[in-house]
């Protein structure tokens, strides 16, 4: 078991659907509801999130390989997705887009949309799952790397249980530095994927 891959894809599933940053609007999103609501809008969306992320998982390099792409040029691509979350993370622009769904999205349950889908179960979170799971050496790894995304989502739902202290203990300046320190992490991630993609490239193929 490679220790360095399973640090690197918890590293990058919890950045990419940082718990954190969703707190704040996981808060807003359930205004005026009481404690059991709460957790069951909670619950019921990380649930979703996670059947959404598994199907891909499994699913994700199988449709890629018959619709004609490789995983290198997915690697690249996806690396290149999240290297732009990353940006959006360092200069807040993620922040501002995911208030804005919460202004513009008023609705009585909204743990399916906009939390599960896409705030939890993103472009980034999907890309992740389906990179990380083509890059898992064998079934012990695939296994190891679906418990992270179980970790990371349990964590997720913790953040929710305790929505209101996280937000009162960090206050805006901890959660925009949290968010901004997790963006620098993912860019370094993004930019390996990348070169892993490009590493992975059959250029006698290319060239041939």
């Amino acid at each position: 078991m490679d220790m360095a891959f399973l640090i690197s894809a918890f590293a990058t599933l919890f950045v990419v659907i940082d718990p954190i940053g969703l707190t704040p609007v996981f808060i807003a999103l359930t205004q005026g509801a009481d404690a059991p609501h709460r957790r069951a809008v909670g619950i019921r969306a990380c649930i979703t999130a996670l059947a959404i992320l598994m199907l891909f998982a499994f699913f994700g390099e199988a449709v890629l390989g018959f619709i004609g792409i490789s995983m290198s040029a997915f690697r690249i691509s996806g690396g290149l997705l999240l290297f732009l979350t990353a940006l959006d993370m360092l200069f807040e622009r993620r922040t501002k887009r995911r208030e804005d769904k919460v202004e513009d999205e008023v609705m009585p349950d909204p743990s399916i949309f906009p939390i599960a889908i896409p705030l939890i179960a993103g472009p980034g979170a999907i890309a992740s799952i389906i990179l990380l799971v083509g890059q898992s050496g064998g079934p012990l790894e695939t296994a190891m790397v679906l418990g992270v995304l179980v970790v990371v989502l349990l964590m997720t739902l913790a953040c929710f249980f305790v929505a209101g202290p996280i937000e009162h203990a960090l206050g805006h300046v901890g959660i925009v530095v949290v968010t901004r320190l997790f963006g620098m992490l993912l860019a370094a991630l993004a930019v390996q994927f990348v070169i892993d993609g490009i590493r992975g490239i059959d250029w006698s193929g290319v060239f041939g």
